[in-house]
């Protein structure tokens, strides 16, 4: 029996066309792409521009179950859907989310799928790619330089110090950054005052990157951006600092989306990636979009479980860009459910079907959370060796319960083959299923409602509770114009409550709002609930141990 390849030693082996012909599968020209080497390009603005009065394709959402340490597979299965579609004559284009740095040394690992349904070039785009982060990293410290260079020279817009939100940024985990002091070294360095860093796809900057139209929606967005406040506690905006300008500078070829291809040399945007707990979760809008209008199916994934990703989506993303999902997949691996039914990691390779039944109570509650958005969903299992036939029957049957259909997937050992049955189920569904989308809440709600809608109707709680400065702060939001926004729900991936140790499917739980906080550029209120890490830290065994250059000078480890 052979050894298993590893993804990157898969991904090496691949059969790589040159882009140009990548993109004349989706009708985009040779002048119209700027290449980064032979596989890899950015769209230009102009071709963007050019195609937005085609008509859009069908937008089908890959989403999942609640994450856990033993796995989901949700880029995977998106990779393996959109080679599937393709397969069966669906003109078809994926779109995922860039890989962060941070993660990729950390303990996640990359983010261009594994086994056979994979982006490639994969060691590129688990790397630094085509630089966007780097320039989103650029842009976000730009406006921290500027607003200590405003204070240094005199201070004209008041800022109080002790009124600073805008932290730095890095892409990287380091817990050391988390909380520091700048400006020590006397008077020729500044003032004194306490600040911090984040990772870059908590960035605001990547947030608005991700839901800009184009450069002129992308300033905007910049310019309203809320970087502290005066002594008077009115807001200073980045705008009043004459920062957008130079900061949308940085940002004009970051914006273009990026194409790449599969392993099977279809279409793939990867393009963004802002954090799925602080921020919506999602790739961006210009690429997405720019897909819809170049593809008949368009295959996009959300973050984390559908619970945060697909609810962020739906109330988000599609809210703002105007998107209408044709169909949803829900991913579940047999693992991953054993564990919400209580199986610990060492012992997943054992088969459990009663454990295995008690856990698919997660992914029922996600079932029904899809439907209430009006979106027909179909179940993925992504399969493990390890499954038993006994097992995958037991999912299919809990499933076909709740009136919906499950399919096993393969696609990690075999590609679009092994996932050509979802494809067609897919297709059957966006043709027949009758997609009746509608968001969550309406723009009219009451912040606090809107929180309080999630609650109960996506987590199940009981309700909402949050202290009388929280309250207040949403109201005066209200009273200042922000009364119509979304909100980002900022909570533990990996419960429906805010304990991440409660698996299952909790119902009646308090769902406690510690703060609230206003993306006035993205365009949404961010609800934090418990304990958010914006700047993660570096695992006991971090997977740069294993990264290193062998004696032929290609990358080992990167997964």
């Amino acid at each position: 029996m052979s050894a298993i390849k590893t993804d990157i030693e898969i991904a090496r082996a691949a059969r790589k066309k040159p882009i140009q012909e990548i993109g004349e599968k989706l009708g985009i020209p040779p002048e119209h792409l700027l290449p980064f080497g032979h596989d890899k390009a950015k769209v230009s603005a102009e071709f963007i521009a050019g195609v937005r009065k085609n008509e859009d394709g069908k937008l089908i959402l890959v989403t999942a179950i609640n994450p856990t340490p033993a796995g989901e597979g949700k880029t995977t299965t998106t990779v393996g859907l959109g080679d599937a579609l393709n397969r069966i004559g669906k003109k078809t284009a994926i779109c995922i989310r860039e890989a962060s740095l941070g993660p990729c040394f950390g303990m996640k690992g990359g983010a261009a799928g594994g086994g056979y349904a994979q982006v490639v070039p994969m060691e590129d785009i688990n790397l630094h790619f085509t630089g966007d982060f780097h320039a989103i990293t650029s842009a976000h410290n730009l406006l921290s330089a500027l607003i200590d260079n405003h204070i240094h020279w005199g201070n004209d817009q008041n800022i109080d110090l002790r009124r600073v939100t805008w932290r730095r940024v890095m892409d990287m985990n380091d817990r050391a950054l988390r909380r520091i002091v700048t400006s020590l070294g006397g008077v020729a360095n500044g003032f004194p005052r306490e600040a911090g860093f984040d990772i870059t796809v908590a960035s605001e900057v990547m947030a608005i990157l991700c839901l800009a139209t184009d450069l002129r929606d992308l300033q905007r967005r910049l310019g309203a951006i809320i970087v502290g406040y005066r002594r008077d506690k009115s807001p200073i905006h980045a705008r009043d600092l004459k920062a957008d300008g130079a900061m949308a500078v940085l940002l004009k070829e970051a914006i273009q989306p990026n194409l790449v291809q599969t392993l099977e040399n279809n279409p793939a945007f990867v393009h963004g990636g802002p954090f799925a707990n602080i921020a919506h979760g999602c790739n961006s809008v210009m690429a997405t979009t720019t897909a819809l209008k170049l593809a008949d199916y368009v295959v996009t994934e959300a973050g984390f479980g559908a619970d945060l990703g697909a609810e962020k989506f739906f109330d988000i993303k599609c809210r703002k860009a105007g998107l209408t999902p044709s169909a949803a997949v829900i991913v579940a691996t047999v693992r991953a459910l054993k564990m919400n039914g209580g199986v610990k990691k060492d012992e997943l390779d054992r088969e459990n079907v009663e454990a295995l039944r008690r856990g698919c109570v997660n992914l029922g509650r996600h079932i029904e959370n899809v439907k209430q958005f009006g979106v027909p969903a179909i179940v993925a299992i992504n399969h493990f060796q390890s499954d038993t036939p006994a097992e995958i029957k037991a999912v299919e049957a809990y499933v076909r319960a709740l009136g919906e259909e499950a399919v096993l997937c393969r696609h990690w050992a075999e590609g679009s083959a092994g996932t050509e049955e979802l494809a067609r189920k897919v297709v059957a569904l966006t043709e027949h299923g009758g997609s009746q989308f509608a968001p969550l809440y309406m723009d009219d709600l009451p912040l606090f409602e809107k929180i309080e809608t999630i609650v109960k109707r996506i987590y199940r709680g009981s309700g909402a509770i949050a202290d009388k400065s929280v309250r207040a702060q949403l109201k005066q939001w209200e009273d200042q114009g922000y009364g119509r926004l979304p909100v980002c729900m900022a909570k533990t991936q990996y419960s429906f409550s805010t304990d991440p140790n409660v698996l299952g499917a909790p119902v009646n739980h308090v769902v406690p709002v510690r703060e609230v906080r206003l993306s006035a550029g993205a365009g949404f209120v961010v609800a934090i609930c418990g304990e958010i890490m914006t700047m993660p830290g570096l695992p006991r065994f971090p997977s740069a141990e294993n990264i290193a250059l062998n004696e032929e000078g290609f990358i080992e480890g990167l997964s």
